[in-house]
C-alpha cells in the first residue's frame, strides 16, 4: 500500500507516493519500490520515536501478559501466545495508530511462490466470516489505513480519531484476520489481476525496472534478489492451497508485533489486546527459519536493461552487512557524505560538471546482509559510459580523498536532524517501527540512532575501503586474478545479546493535549497585520519537542504583468534555496542543519509559497534565513544550468509514459488560454523549447520586479510566544513590499466539447485512462458539500467506492482507480475526474465500467448506507487533518487569504452532517449528470 516511487526526473531520484492497500514495495532508489529507501526510512523512521516517549507507569497487567522492556516511552509486553505488544502513549494529538507487523516477506517465499507474501497482503482485505467488508467498515469509521509488503516483513496499519470504539474494533479485526481470513479462490482470481496491473505499472518505470534487475544480478541465491511483487508466472498461476498454507504458516501471534500509539491509556490498550488476541493459540509447529547466506561476491557483475523510453540511469550495488551490524551506522553517514544534494561528493563530482542531472546514495538496511546503492541519471545529451565511470570512481575511490571531520559531522547532523524533526508524532513512529521489528527488535530503532551519533571519520573511511571494492560491485564478468581482493561480509550479531540491558535516553517531555475543534482553534488563534499589509495568524501551543510549523504565501502581479514571463517566473522559486548573496547552496543546507529546521519553497509566476518547520529555540534563526533566501537570492549560473538540465530531463522522461502523455493531452484540451498566458497548457515539445530558451537574466529580472510582501499571509503553529513571533515577522518582512500589486483574475468554468482520444505509447505494459468534466461550482455553492460526498461514494473513497468495488475489487482490471472532485474557493469552477491504470487490452473494459457506473450513479443516486459511511469518514478525516500542525498552519494561512475563520469549517461540517439522500441525489443529477466528460487514454494498444 504505501510505497516509494520515483519523482519527476531531475528533481530527485526517489520520492514518496501513497497508494491503495496492496501496494508492494519494490525498487525505487535507494530502497527500491516495495521498500521506501530503507536507508533513509530506517533512520528517519528509525529514530523518530525518541521524543514521543512517556515515562513508564506501574500498572496491573491482564492475566497472561508480561512486561519485557521499556525504552524512551515505548514499552513492550508479551502475551502467553507469543504476541509482542508495544504501547506508546502520546497525548499531544487526538489520534491513535495501530500497526501490526508480521515477520514474513518475500525472503520467506519458496520456489514458485514469488509474490506470495504481497498477494496475501491484498487478500487480507477481502474479509473474514465476521468482517465481510473491511474497506467499507474502515471508510465508515474514518480510519486511514494501508498495508505494505517488503523483503523481511508485512505490516497493516490504521490511524483514526481517538475517543470512539475504533480502537476496540480495529484490534478485534486484526485478531480476526490473523487466523480467519477467507483467502478464497474467487478473491485470488480477482486480486491476481490487480497485482498483475501493479506489476505492469512498475514495468513502465525505468528506476524500478533497473533496480529490480540490479538486485537479481547481485544475489545469486538469497531471496533478496527477487522482486517482492513476484514473477508474473507465479502470480498468475498461484494455487490457492499454496497461498492458504503460506497464510497458516506465518500469520500467527508468535510471529507478530502489535504497536498501539497515540492518545491511549496503556492499561486500557492491554486489556483490549488481551481480550481479542489472547484466545488465539500459539501453533504447535515451530516457525520456519530461513538460512540461505549469499556467498562472498568474487568479481564485478554488470547488467544492461534495454527498454523504449527516454530516461537513462546508471546504478551501483555493493553487498553490506545486516542492519543490526555496527557498520551500518557508518554506511548511513557515508551515504550522506556521498549522496546529499548539494553538499555530497557525488553531486559535486557528477551533477555540477554536468555528467549527471541527479545522484543518490545510501544503504538498504535489512534483517540479513543488504546492499549499498548509488544511482545517477544521465543528461539527455550525456554519455552513459562517462556517467558510469564517474559514478564508479566517485564511490570506489572516495576514501582516496581523505574524509574530513566537517563533512562527516555535517552528515551526522543531517541524519540526526531528520530524526529530531520527526520526534513530534507517535503515529508516524508506529508505522515506521516495522523496519526495526523486521531487522530483529524494535529497540534497534534507538540503538541505530545512538550509533550514528558516534560515527567517526575513521569509521567512514574504514567502511568505504572495506565494502566499495570492484569485486563487490554489481553494475558479469570473470577476471582471473592472482590475489583476489574481496569484501567479506560479517555475520549479523545476536540481536538479543546486543540489546540486553539497553535503556536508551531520557524521554522528551510531552506537549499539551490540544483540542482540534474549529471553536478551540478560532479561540486560540491570534491575527494581526504587518506594516505592509501582510496578514498573520498565530496559534501558540505546547508541542512535543517544542516544534513550530510555518506556512507563508506572497502573491504578486496581474495577468498582464506575467503574460509571456511564466516560464521564468515559474523557475524562480526553485532557485531561491540554491544560493544567496552571503550563502551558497551547501551553506544554506548546513545552516538548516544547525537550526534543526526545514524549508520547502514552491510557487510560480503569481506567488511564492513556503512551508517550514523548526523548534522554539531556532525560530529567530529560521525566519532570518528565510528572509535572506526570499529577498536576496544570488541566482548562481551553475545552479541554474543544473536546474534547467534536470527540468528538461524530467520532461523528456515523460515522453512515452502513458500517464504523462494522456494527462498532458487532457490538460491541453481543457485549457482555453493562449500561449504565453500563465495558465496555458503547453505541448511537451513547447515545454522543452521554453526551458531551453529561458535565461538566467530573465529569472533575476522577474525576482527584482515582482517579489515582495504586502499581498499575502503568514501563519505559525507551535511552541512560541505570540508577541515575539509577531515582532520577528515585522522585523524581517514588514518593510518588504512588492512593486506589482496582486490582482485576482477570475477563472470561471469554461468546459470544452466532450472528446474521446487515444494515444499510443510503444513498449509500455501499462495504460492510463482519464475522464474529466468541468462544472460551474465554487466552494460556497449550496451543493458543494453534497458533491464532495457524492464523489467520495463514486470513487474518492478508495477501495470502498463504486469505482473501487467494480473496477478493482470485482473485475480486477486496475490496481489504482478512483475519482476526484475539487472546486475553486472564489470562482465557479470545479472539476470531476475519473482515473484508472490498466493493461492496454483492458482499457475498453475500464471505459465500459466507467460508463455503466456513471449511468447507475446518475439514475439511482446513492444509498442511505453509502451516505452515512461517506459523511462519517469525511468528518473524521477533517478532524485528523486539523490535528496535524502542518495541515493546520496551511489552513490558517488559507483562511486569511479568503477571509475565513474555522467557523466556516464548522458550518461546512454541519452541512455534511445534515445531508439527506435526496440532497445528494439531486446534486448528482443537476451537476454531474449534465456535465460533458472527455475521455483520454494512452498505452501500447
Amino acid at each position: 500500500m504505501g510505497r516509494r516511487t520515483p519523482t519527476s526526473a531531475g528533481v530527485g531520484l526517489a520520492g514518496i507516493a501513497r497508494h491503495p492497500p496492496g501496494s508492494a514495495r519494490r525498487g525505487s532508489f535507494p530502497g527500491d519500490p516495495m521498500t521506501t529507501n530503507v536507508a533513509a526510512r530506517w533512520l528517519g523512521a528509525c529514530l523518530l520515536a525518541v521524543a514521543l516517549a512517556f515515562p513508564a507507569q506501574a500498572l496491573t497487567l491482564p492475566e497472561g501478559v508480561s512486561e519485557v522492556a521499556s525504552v524512551e516511552g515505548i514499552t513492550e509486553y508479551r502475551l502467553a501466545n507469543g504476541l509482542r505488544v508495544l504501547v506508546f502513549p502520546d497525548v499531544t494529538k487526538p489520534t491513535v495508530t495501530v500497526n501490526l507487523t508480521y515477520l514474513v516477506g518475500s525472503r520467506h517465499e519458496g520456489y514458485g511462490e514469488t509474490g506470495m507474501a504481497h498477494l496475501l497482503e491484498h487478500l487480507l482485505f477481502k474479509g473474514t466470516p465476521t468482517n465481510d467488508d473491511i474497506p467499507g467498515e474502515m471508510r465508515r469509521r474514518g480510519i486511514s489505513y494501508n498495508a505494505t509488503t517488503w523483503l523481511d516483513r508485512t505490516n497493516y496499519f490504521g490511524s483514526f480519531a481517538a475517543g470512539e470504539d475504533n480502537l476496540d474494533w480495529l484490534l478485534a479485526l486484526e485478531a480476526d484476520r490473523m487466523v480467519n481470513s477467507h483467502v478464497a479462490r474467487a478473491d485470488l482470481d480477482s486480486e491476481m489481476t490487480v497485482v498483475r496491473n501493479e506489476m505492469e505499472r512498475g514495468e513502465t518505470e525505468p528506476t524500478r525496472v533497473l533496480m529490480s534487475r540490479l538486485g537479481s544480478t547481485a544475489y545469486l541465491w538469497h531471496n533478496y534478489g527477487n522482486s517482492t511483487i513476484g514473477a508474473r508466472a507465479d502470480v498468475e498461476n498461484m494455487p490457492i492451497e499454496a497461498l492458504q498454507a503460506f497464510y497458516k504458516r506465518y500469520y500467527r501471534p508468535d510471529n507478530a508485533t502489535l504497536l498501539v500509539a497515540g492518545r491511549v491509556e496503556p492499561a486500557d490498550v492491554l486489556a483490549r489486546v488481551a481480550k481479542h488476541f489472547g484466545p488465539i493459540a500459539r501453533p504447535a509447529s515451530p516457525l520456519p527459519r530461513t538460512y540461505t547466506l549469499e556467498p562472498i561476491q568474487d568479481g564485478e557483475r554488470e547488467i544492461t536493461v534495454r527498454r523504449v523510453g527516454e530516461t537513462r540511469l546508471v546504478a551501483l550495488g555493493y553487498h553490506i552487512p545486516a542492519s543490526a551490524h555496527p557498520d551500518t551506522a557508518a554506511l548511513q553517514v557515508l551515504g550522506q557524505v556521498l549522496g546529499d544534494t548539494p553538499s555530497g561528493r557525488l553531486h559535486k563530482s557528477l551533477v555540477e560538471p554536468g555528467v549527471a542531472v541527479g545522484v543518490s546514495a545510501g544503504p538498504r538496511l535489512l534483517a540479513e546482509p543488504g546492499q549499498f546503492l548509488s544511482m545517477a541519471m544521465v543528461p539527455v545529451d550525456g554519455d552513459p559510459e562517462v556517467t558510469a565511470a564517474a559514478l564508479i570512481e566517485g564511490v570506489e575511490k572516495a576514501a582516496d580523498t581523505a574524509f574530513t571531520e566537517a563533512e562527516v559531522e555535517r552528515a551526522r547532523n543531517r541524519l540526526l536532524k531528520a530524526i529530531e524533526l520527526l520526534f513530534n508524532d507517535a503515529n508516524r513512529t508506529a508505522m515506521s517501527l516495522s523496519e526495526a521489528i523486521a531487522a530483529g527488535d524494535w529497540r534497534l530503532f534507538f540503538l541505530h540512532r545512538d550509533r550514528i551519533a558516534e560515527v567517526t571519520v575513521a569509521d567512514v573511511e574504514r567502511v568505504s575501503r572495506h565494502y566499495f571494492k570492484p569485486a563487490n560491485r554489481t553494475l558479469a564478468r570473470f577476471v582471473p586474478t592472482e590475489s583476489p581482493d574481496r569484501a567479506e561480509i560479517p555475520a549479523a550479531p545476536d540481536v538479543a545479546q546486543l540489546l540486553e540491558g539497553y535503556k536508551g535516553r531520557e524521554a522528551v517531555a510531552a506537549g499539551e493535549a490540544f483540542d482540534p475543534s474549529p471553536a478551540n482553534i478560532d479561540a486560540r488563534t491570534q491575527t494581526t497585520t504587518l506594516s505592509n499589509g501582510t496578514e498573520v495568524a498565530l496559534l501558540p501551543k505546547q508541542t512535543r519537542g517544542e516544534t513550530i510549523t510555518l506556512a507563508l504565501q506572497f502573491r504578486f502581479g496581474d495577468i498582464e504583468d506575467v503574460t509571456g514571463r511564466d516560464v521564468a517566473g515559474g523557475l524562480v522559486p526553485s532557485m531561491l534555496m540554491r544560493g544567496t548573496g552571503n550563502l551558497d547552496r551547501d551553506q544554506i543546507s548546513q545552516r538548516l542543519d544547525a537550526l534543526k529546521s526545514r524549508i520547502g519553497i514552491g510557487g510560480g509566476s503569481r506567488s511564492v509559497n513556503v512551508a517550514a518547520t523548526t523548534t522554539r529555540e531556532h525560530l529567530p534563526g529560521l525566519v532570518a534565513l528565510l528572509a535572506e533566501v526570499l529577498k536576496s537570492p544570488a541566482f548562481p549560473a551553475d545552479e541554474f544550468e543544473q536546474l534547467r538540465g534536470q527540468a528538461i530531463t524530467g520532461l523528456e522522461a515523460g515522453r512515452n509514459q502513458p500517464q504523462s502523455v494522456a494527462g498532458r493531452a487532457l490538460r491541453r484540451h481543457f485549457s482555453p488560454w493562449p500561449k504565453g498566458h500563465p495558465w496555458y497548457a503547453s505541448t511537451l515539445d513547447e515545454a522543452i523549447a521554453d526551458m531551453q530558451g529561458v535565461t538566467l537574466e530573465q529569472l533575476r529580472a522577474f525576482h527584482a520586479e515582482f517579489y515582495g510582501a504586502g499581498f499575502g499571509e503568514i501563519s505559525l503553529v507551535g511552541d512560541f510566544e505570540a508577541d515575539e513571533a509577531r515582532a520577528l515577522l515585522e522585523m524581517h518582512f514588514g518593510d518588504w513590499t512588492t512593486t506589482k500589486p496582486y490582482v485576482h483574475v477570475a477563472d470561471p468554468a469554461n468546459p470544452p466539447d466532450a472528446l474521446v482520444r487515444d494515444f499510443k505509447t510503444p513498449d509500455q505494459a501499462n495504460a492510463a485512462v482519464y475522464r474529466r468534466a468541468e462544472l460551474p461550482v465554487s466552494e460556497d455553492h449550496p451543493d458543494y458539500a453534497a458533491l464532495v460526498v457524492a464523489n467520495n461514494i463514486l470513487g474518492g473513497g478508495g477501495m470502498k467506492s463504486r469505482l473501487g468495488d467494480r473496477v478493482r475489487q470485482t473485475e480486477g482490471l486496475s490496481y489504482s482507480v478512483g475519482s476526484s472532485f475539487s472546486a475553486d474557493v472564489l470562482d465557479p469552477h470545479a472539476t470531476l475526474s475519473l482515473y484508472a491504470i490498466a493493461a492496454p487490452e483492458n482499457v475498453a473494459k475500464v471505459r465500459k465500467a466507467f460508463d455503466e457506473e456513471l449511468a447507475r450513479f446518475f439514475d439511482e443516486g446513492v444509498t442511505e448506507a453509502e451516505l452515512k459511511d461517506a459523511v462519517d469518514g469525511i468528518l473524521k478525516s477533517r478532524v485528523m487533518s486539523r490535528a496535524d500542525d502542518g495541515n493546520l498552519a496551511s489552513l490558517l494561512r488559507s483562511n486569511l487569504e479568503y477571509d475565513r475563520s474555522l467557523a466556516w469549517s464548522a458550518e461546512l461540517e454541519a452541512r455534511y452532517a445534515a445531508l439527506t439522500k435526496a440532497d445528494v441525489d439531486r446534486a448528482i443529477r443537476e451537476h454531474f449528470a449534465s456535465a460533458g466528460f472527455s475521455d483520454f487514454a494512452a498505452g501500447d494498444f
